[in-house]
């Protein structure tokens, strides 16, 4: 036995020797990795740059998701937040490529900037920023409303954050105030429950719309109960739009079904749009228990008696199609953009229709709830002196309160655009000085006093201090122009009441509205922007103060700019929704 055991060890071992003597396994050879030529590449897939992140929470979390790739070697990766460190990591399974998906929890409200750093083994470093922001907890603006999709770059409900049923490949564009909107696509729709409208025989939509003609008839709101035929129209509603006039033209309907009929708002060429201008259209309509109207740009086109929505059966809202519950007709998706949609459980009146219409073609809002923030565009005035907040007494909310010395302004870049613009906002006047700036853009002068370019609107004291007289001058470029109405546009201060102010300035013209009336009104040739960079805010610091135009000591709130003039109707229905 032990002679047979050592026979097969004996070959084993020249088994073993021969097999190291054979090419079966490669030798290891050294590469050398060459020169580190470049830094390092960093792609940031989410959030993307303006990312607004819409959440009801006051502390919310983000996603980050980022990408780094070297020549050579990765060294270390650092991620910050509004400059402070989140995250670092110098230990890699793929020194040349690292992938990471991380979650910060602590985003506040307002702008914020991103910052992933990459550093490779030379020293090289690459940043990469990308701006987001967190909106505030959505409120929402108006009595009634249910249902808000903003479109900021996702498709969530603002009331309830819920995101869509997304079909097919919808995406986004360039929305009516800066953000994003939808932008339509073959096959392509979104949807939500229909359970917000049940409990009320009223309802009312507004929303805009950037119209082409990619299909000649499509769905854009629909609320239908399942049918064999995909055309039961006697409960629910149907919003859509087909050709007409040859396709040069498409032409907006309602119908609406009270349970057992449909009723038809079709207003026929009132009602027709010329697609493909590019510009933006607002639609909307509203329901109740007697009529059922359809504006379009504020303005009805039909008006028809009707007895109240039935919602038996219903189940989806579909948003920019009749799927999937109304293509008996082929009302299929609609190719166009959609910003801004608000749906109500009740029925909306005209000024209501015409207020929320104007308002969102603002290109500045301040609400001054327990902030200085631009609303529309999330960022934060830069703030002089004391300025503070009268909490609970405002129009709405809260509202800034003047002080000595303060005020609060924006760059003016927003404004440049366009020889036209207007505001619109309500002050509580006090006479705690006898002369302020209120809203002013001037550019700056040796003599503080340049009244060539910009506008400047603001108060002083007339008929002995009992009154303010309110007065705009603008800049044509070569000269100005006093808009003053005298005593027409004298207000006693110190009655504990709002008064609405708003002006507006064409190409032809300039108006001072208070409390909705035209003050003065004179002829304009349109403002010249040039060295104008800041708007100042209750005050005309520190650009036009040659006249001792300092702070304003009031109360002032709902502050809008357009880049566009306003008409007595538009001013009118913002001065009394806020009512």
């Amino acid at each position: 036995m032990k002679t047979i055991n050592r026979i097969l060890f004996f070959v084993l071992v020249v088994f073993m020797a021969g097999a190291c003597t054979q090419n079966y396994i490669d030798d290891i050879s050294k590469v050398e990795p060459g020169p580190d030529e470049t830094a390092p590449q960093v792609t940031v897939k989410f959030p993307p740059e303006g990312y607004e992140l819409q959440t009801n929470a006051a502390v919310a979390s983000i996603n980050i998701d980022f990408e780094v790739r070297d020549d050579i070697e990765i060294e270390s990766v650092s991620v910050a937040v509004n400059g402070t460190e989140i995250a670092g990591f110098n230990d890699f399974l793929d020194y040349r490529v690292f992938k990471k998906q991380y979650t910060f929890d602590n985003v506040t409200t307002g702008s914020h900037v991103l910052s992933v750093t990459a550093t490779d083994l030379e020293g090289k470093s690459t940043t990469k920023n990308v701006n987001f922001s967190k909106a505030p907890p959505y409120v929402p603006v108006y009595a009634g409303e249910v249902f808000y999709m903003p479109f900021n770059s996702e498709f969530r409900e603002m009331n309830n954050l819920q995101l869509a049923t997304t079909v097919g490949s919808p995406s986004f564009g360039d929305g009516i105030q800066g953000g994003k909107a939808y932008r339509g696509a073959a096959d392509s729709y979104l949807t939500f429950p229909a359970g917000i409208l049940q409990g009320s025989s009223e309802v009312s939509a507004s929303f805009w719309m950037k119209i082409n003609d990619s299909a000649d008839r499509a769905g854009i709101l629909v609320v239908t109960p399942p049918s064999e035929s995909n055309n039961d129209r006697t409960k629910g509603f149907r919003f859509f739009r087909e050709a007409s006039n040859g396709g040069a033209t498409q032409r907006f309907k309602l119908n609406v079904g009270n349970g057992s009929a449909d009723t038809w708002v079709d207003g026929g060429a009132d009602a027709d749009v010329i697609p493909n201008t590019g510009e933006w259209v607002h639609f909307a309509f509203s329901v109740s228990n007697t009529e059922a109207i359809v504006y379009i740009n504020g303005e009805a086109v039909k008006q028809s008696p009707f007895s109240g929505i039935d919602w038996t059966g219903t189940e989806v809202i579909s948003i920019m199609s009749g799927s999937p519950n109304w293509t008996g007709w082929n009302h299929f998706s609609d190719g166009s953009m959609i910003d801004e949609l608000r749906i109500f459980n009740k029925a909306l009146s005209q000024n209501e229709i015409r207020s929320i219409m104007v308002k969102e073609m603002a290109i500045f809002h301040m609400d001054f709830n327990g902030d200085f923030e631009d609303v529309i565009s999330g960022n934060e005035a830069t703030v002089v002196g004391s300025p503070g907040f009268e909490y609970g007494g405002g129009v709405s909310g809260d509202a800034y309160k003047g002080a000595a010395d303060s005020y609060l302004s924006f760059p003016a870049e927003i404004l440049k655009g366009s020889p036209e613009m207007s505001a619109s906002f309500w002050m509580k006047v006090n006479n705690s000085m006898d002369r302020a700036g209120i809203l002013v853009v001037t550019p700056p002068s040796e003599s503080n006093n340049d009244r060539t370019k910009g506008f400047r609107f603001f108060r002083e004291a007339s008929n002995a201090g009992a009154t303010q007289r309110f007065k705009l001058n603008v800049g044509n470029g070569t000269a100005d122009t006093w808009v003053d109405g005298g005593a027409d546009a004298d207000v006693t201060p110190n009655t504990g009441e709002w008064v609405h102010f708003a002006f507006s300035v064409s190409t032809s013209e300039a108006l001072v509205y208070i409390n909705g009336e035209v003050a003065k009104q004179g002829a304009f040739s349109g403002i010249d922007w040039t060295g104008c960079e800041q708007i100042s805010i209750m005050s005309g610091s520190p650009n036009w103060t040659g006249w001792n135009h300092f702070s304003d000591g009031s109360l002032l709130d709902e502050l809008y700019l357009f880049n566009r003039p306003l008409s007595q109707e538009d001013v009118q229905a913002m001065m009394n929704a806020e009512l």
